[in-house]
Order: C-alpha cells, then sequence, then structure tokens
C-alpha cells in the first residue's frame, strides 16, 4: 500500500509530515485506483513530491461521505457548535502559520511574508463566519388571523467546491466558511497545481471537532474530478473560483444534470484609473501593488492603468523606476516582492500575450523577458501606446504584466473602463471625493477601491459584473449562496371557507 504521507522539508520550517491521500470522513485515504500525480516547484521546477489523484470514483466515495453526514451526524450538531468547530479551526490554522505558509510559498512560489499574510487572512476569515453560525434567522409574516406564517433559512446540502491555485488557502477558507456556517457539507477539489498546503490544512479539521464526512478536500484534475463535480446528481451546489471558459462549463454541466445552484468567482480585466490631482508618490506605490502583487497572477489585478494626460509622462517614468525595483526571486527570501509563476502551461500563456503586445505594435517600457534561467520568473513588463483592441488590453493575462493610456477626460476614462466584458474590480485614484463617488458608481465593477488596490477583506462582499461572475463571496451576502428559504403556512382551525 502505497503511503498517504511524504516527509518533506521546506526552507523555512525544515522536516515536515505532508499528506498525500484524498482526505474523506476525517482520514486520508488512497485513491480507488491508486494514481498519483506529480507537483512541481515553481521556483526550481523540480518535483516536490506525488499525491493522489481524485477520479469519477473518488468524487462519489466522498459526496456518498458528505451527504451521510448531511442527514446525519452533522443535522444533530447545533449552530453554536458549529461555530466553535470553526473557531477551534481558525486557531489551529494561527498556531501552525508558519509550516502553513511555507507549504504555500513551496508549492504557489509566492512570497514568504505574503504567505504569511494570506494564512493569518484564512484564520480571520473562518472565525469570521464562525460568528455567523448561531445567526442565521428567519421570521413570521402576520398574513391573516387563523393562520401562521413563517419564512425559515436551510442548508442547501451537500456542496462542491473548486479552487484555484493563485490563492490556495484563502480561497479554501472564503468557500468553506459560508457554507459550514450555514450546516452545509463540503467536497473541495484543489487545484493540481497547488494541492500541498490544502492537504496540511485537513490535518486540522478532525482535531477541531468536526464529524466525519462534513469537510472532504480532494486533489484532482478540473477535466476528470472537478466534471465529476460539477455534474454529480447528488451534489446541491456548485461553487467555482477560476477562469471564465471553465465557469461557463460548470455552469453547462450543473445545468445538464440537475440544475445545482452554482456561484462563480471568475476573471477580470480591472481599470485603474489616476487623475490629475492624485498624490501621484501613493498612487504609482498601490498601482504597482494593484498588478505585481502575487505575480499578478490575481483576477482583479488592475491591469489597464489609465493615467489623465496632465501626469502622464511624470507618471510613467516613475512608475517604470518603482517596477523596477521590485525584488524578484526567491521566494523564501523575506524581501522578495515576486515569486515565479506557478507552472510552466502559465509561464508560456504570459509570454503568449508579451509577444502579442510586441507584435501588434505596443511598447515595452521595462520588462517583457524572462527573469534569471531557473524557474517560472518573468519579469515586471509594462506597454505603454496600447491601443483598445489589442489582446493585452482585452484579455485577461494572470501576470504581472500590465498596460498603461492615457486619457483625457472623465466621461473619457470611464468609458474606457468600461469597454471589457469582465466587472470584477476597479481603481480610482483622486483628491476630489465628489469625483470620487462619480466615477466609482459609473464603473461597472463589483468592488471600487478609492486611493488603494487589493485592500479585501472577509466582512466586504466580493464577487463581479459581467462575465466576472454570478454571485458573491466573502461578508453576509455569501451566506445567501448557502441557504434555501422555506416559507410554511399553518392554518390554526375554522372553516374551510
Amino acid at each position: 500500500m502505497a503511503s498517504v504521507f511524504t516527509e518533506l522539508k521546506t526552507p523555512i520550517t525544515g522536516a515536515y509530515q505532508q499528506p498525500t491521500g484524498l482526505f474523506i470522513n476525517n482520514e486520508f485515504v488512497e485513491g480507488v485506483d491508486k494514481k498519483t500525480f506529480e507537483v512541481i516547484n515553481p521556483s526550481t521546477e523540480e518535483v516536490i513530491c506525488s499525491v493522489h489523484e481524485a477520479n469519477e470514483k473518488d468524487v462519489d466515495i466522498a459526496v456518498a461521505a458528505a451527504r451521510k453526514a448531511f442527514e446525519g451526524e452533522w443535522r444533530k450538531v447545533t449552530p453554536g457548535q458549529r461555530g466553535r468547530f470553526m473557531t477551534n479551526l481558525a486557531e489551529l490554522v494561527e498556531k501552525n502559520v508558519d509550516l502553513l505558509a511555507a507549504v504555500e510559498s513551496l508549492d504557489n512560489g509566492k512570497s514568504i511574508t505574503m504567505a504569511k499574510g494570506d494564512v493569518g487572512a484564512v484564520a480571520a476569515c473562518i472565525r469570521y463566519y464562525g460568528g455567523w453560525a448561531d445567526k442565521i434567522e428567519g421570521s413570521t409574516v402576520d398574513i391573516a388571523p387563523d393562520m401562521f406564517h413563517y419564512i425559515k433559512k436551510e442548508p442547501i446540502g451537500v456542496c462542491g467546491q473548486i479552487i484555484p491555485w493563485n490563492f490556495p488557502l484563502l480561497m479554501l477558507a472564503w468557500k468553506i466558511g459560508p457554507a459550514l456556517a450555514t450546516g452545509n457539507t463540503i467536497v473541495l477539489k484543489t487545484a493540481e497545481q497547488t494541492p500541498l498546503s490544502a492537504l496540511v490544512f485537513a490535518q486540522f479539521v478532525k482535531e477541531a471537532g468536526f464529524p466525519p464526512g462534513v469537510l472532504n478536500i480532494i486533489s484532482g484534475f478540473g477535466k476528470t474530478a472537478g466534471a465529476a463535480i460539477s455534474s454529480h446528481m447528488d451534489v446541491d451546489k456548485v461553487a467555482f473560483t477560476g477562469s471564465t471558459i471553465v465557469g461557463r462549463s460548470i455552469m453547462k454541466a450543473a445545468a445538464a444534470s440537475n440544475l445545482k445552484k452554482v456561484t462563480l468567482e471568475l476573471g477580470g480585466k480591472s481599470p485603474n484609473i489616476v487623475f490629475d490631482d492624485a498624490d501621484i508618490e501613493q498612487a504609482i506605490s498601490w498601482v504597482n501593488y494593484g498588478i505585481y502583487y502575487n505575480h499578478g497572477q490575481c483576477c482583479c489585478a488592475g491591469t489597464r492603468i489609465y493615467v489623465q494626460e496632465g501626469i502622464y509622462d511624470k507618471f510613467v517614468e516613475a512608475f517604470k523606476k518603482r517596477a523596477q525595483a521590485n525584488k524578484v526571486g526567491d521566494p523564501f527570501h523575506h524581501e522578495t516582492f515576486q515569486g515565479p509563476q506557478v507552472s510552466q502551461l502559465q509561464y508560456d500563456r504570459i509570454m503568449g500575450y508579451i509577444e502579442s503586445g510586441k507584435e501588434d505594435g505596443a511598447t515595452i517600457e521595462v520588462g517583457g523577458e524572462r527573469h534569471g534561467d531557473k524557474g517560472y520568473f518573468i519579469q515586471p513588463t509594462i506597454f505603454s501606446n496600447v491601443t483598445s483592441e489589442m489582446k493585452i488590453m482585452q484579455e485577461e493575462i494572470f501576470g504581472p504584466v500590465c498596460a498603461i493610456a492615457k486619457f483625457s477626460t472623465e466621461e473619457d476614462v470611464i468609458k474606457h473602463g468600461n469597454d471589457t466584458i469582465y466587472g470584477l474590480a476597479a481603481a480610482v485614484h483622486t483628491q476630489d471625493v465628489n469625483r470620487a463617488i462619480r466615477v466609482s458608481n459609473a464603473l461597472r465593477a463589483g468592488t471600487v477601491w478609492v486611493n488603494c488596490y487589493n485592500m479585501l477583506h472577509h466582512q466586504l462582499p466580493f464577487g463581479g459584473y459581467k462575465a466576472s461572475g454570478i454571485g458573491r463571496e466573502l461578508g453576509r451576502e455569501a451566506l445567501n449562496n448557502y441557504l434555501e428559504t422555506k416559507s410554511v403556512a399553518i392554518r390554526l382551525g375554522g372553516a374551510l371557507f
């Protein structure tokens, strides 16, 4: 029998035991076919380890476990107990922040500093939703004297959740938080590129007090395990974060099977708008953070930068220097800001967009090349002389590449900002509060930041307009994604008519 744990080392914590099995019913198990796949270190292009691969049969087993828990032991747990289990889980995450962050950096390539920030946000998100567990309330409605009407909220049931590779632990927390708080059970599939940190996290689920089958975490590929979850007849709801193309296929599978409920947090091509009156030094800092944070692998990245003509030349020169100052390299060096792209496939995709920009006549101000000779590193890249029809201005690149354009009027930049199929996020930099509100209200995006960027928080709903998705993550609104509404009418007596 193959081991479902592997002894590994990270540059930060030294030796640790890496779970490699499928986490089903609070235990790590082999896949039915005992098939494994390799996990690659994006910084070195070397194999870290191999993990067990879930297929359709494994999904069936995980869904059956989740269904049994939902209809059995989990239903007996009070809302207050659910909240305590979630608080316990948050505390275990905090106690193991160094381990979880090190595994995240090893597997994903993000800087250790950013990874620690992610783990802190994971604990905060789970604790926040744990606080909601005993606050799911219904209502009564006074309609007639001989009737009693009430409206109650109930969990949907078994929820399939499919998360991406750019924020493996954070997206896990965003998904499981509201689902667990509202009393659902879960089968969660990690991204095949980054399964390791979620499997380490899974070790704490049983210790936190959760009954078997409530939270199941499997590793596998989208075309097999992900497709099986999306089309499974005993999954009541599916939630996905990732590309718009894959989101469409999940929605089709959900509709073609049992018409399961769907929430999708998808792509973006977000405008980052800088007006003449902005604090230019602060704006450059936030614009830099808005695009190069997490190696540019962020769905809400501010990839389309619009700068008003009065400060355009000054802004471009200063922004170039700021981008070139970003430390690119080993994610385990604390001064590193930008690590490698997650995979060879993603590296090639980004480099293809850079070549497309060159071919279309855009000018590379900085970057545009590989960084170093080992690992999937790309230089921070800025394009200028771009037009709205270019691929680099219309398609999501998902890497450290941005395009900068000049605008003249407020009306002009609102039009350009909305000229995209996406509507996930946007930003406005100005010292005029009236302008900030006007432009924020005019931009068709789910989140608008003013004089900042990427300031996400578990109390604030996050999601997109248009092709950027359906539904909202985070905040109170995310709870509605995992609740059914039931109306009950009780006749108190008397004649029928």
